[in-house]
């Protein structure tokens, strides 16, 4: 289908796209890569009135060392962030689950933070940023502010930016040391994730001694498997821990069933991709 008309604006800066937005109202979208938003307007499951373009705006590109924390900004392309030295050693976790994003051709037009801010639960990006602690920079008309991961998916296809919201950059913390590994489940490749599960680990004296582990497509925004993390921590970097560790996946969740697989399926597959995805975040596997 060809999308319904729109207008175009090209911002230069952070301050000129939040401008911009307001300027065009409520039916505004910021373009980016324009991996999620294109299909959208071609089906038209969404018909902006203005959209405003980013990719020149230089302070929402690249990444950058910031003390504890690494900063990776909105609009830097899926393959920049993998190739990343900094992010592989600070924030491995986030360089191996976008190289599962999409595939090639994507990942080099496709961007970090619109990803991020689609807010897709099947997104495989969401669960690792809150397994990784992320705190998101956002600019609006009522000037800068922090939203931690945690709060800033709110529901399906739902954040916590408002229509004059611009996505800067997302802070990540700091793990060099940490193991990590995204494991997801797909019927075919480059498609969503029926379940995807992200884990970070933290090993001492063998045992355990922190544990991160976020949901992918188990409830309308990404799930912190907190239970899984309480049930890890202090235990020896074992099979049988992990495996009794992540009998807990699905505390909290609420998957649904669609035409690609049920709830229960996708309950089944969540503690199975648990395991996995702990036991070679721990280096056991």
């Amino acid at each position: 289908m060809i999308p319904a008309k729109f207008d175009y604006a090209k911002a230069s800066t952070v301050d000129d796209a939040v401008r911009l937005l307001g300027q065009g109202g409520e039916d505004s979208k910021v373009l980016a890569g324009g991996q999620s938003l294109i299909p959208l307007l071609r089906l038209r499951l969404a018909a902006p009135s203005l959209l405003v373009d980013v990719t020149g705006v230089d302070e929402m590109v690249g990444v950058r060392d910031d003390g504890d924390a690494i900063v990776i900004g909105a609009a830097t392309k899926h393959a920049d962030v993998v190739s990343d030295a900094l992010v592989n050693e600070f924030a491995s976790l986030v360089a191996k689950a976008t190289l599962t994003v999409a595939d090639r051709q994507v990942r080099h037009l496709g961007t970090f933070g619109g990803s991020l801010a689609h807010g897709d639960p099947a997104g495989d990006l969401p669960a690792v940023a809150v397994a990784s602690g992320a705190v998101f920079d956002v600019a609006g008309p009522g000037g800068r502010r922090q939203v931690a991961a945690s709060d800033f998916f709110v529901d399906y296809l739902t954040t916590a930016l408002g229509p004059e919201d611009v996505l800067v950059a997302v802070r990540l913390p700091k793990r060099a040391g940490w193991g990590t590994h995204y494991e997801k489940f797909n019927r075919t490749a480059q498609m969503w994730a029926l379940v995807g599960v992200a884990a970070a680990v933290r090993r001492e004296n063998g045992h355990i001694a922190e544990a991160a582990v976020g949901l992918t497509n188990m409830g309308p925004v990404p799930i912190r498997a907190s239970g899984v993390e309480a049930a890890l921590v202090g235990e020896s970097a074992t099979q049988g821990a992990i495996t009794a560790a992540a009998a807990r996946a699905t505390e909290g969740t609420s998957p649904t069933s669609d035409v690609s697989a049920s709830a229960e399926y996708r309950t089944h597959i969540a503690g199975v991709l648990t395991r996995r995805a702990v036991v070679a975040a721990a280096g056991l596997g």
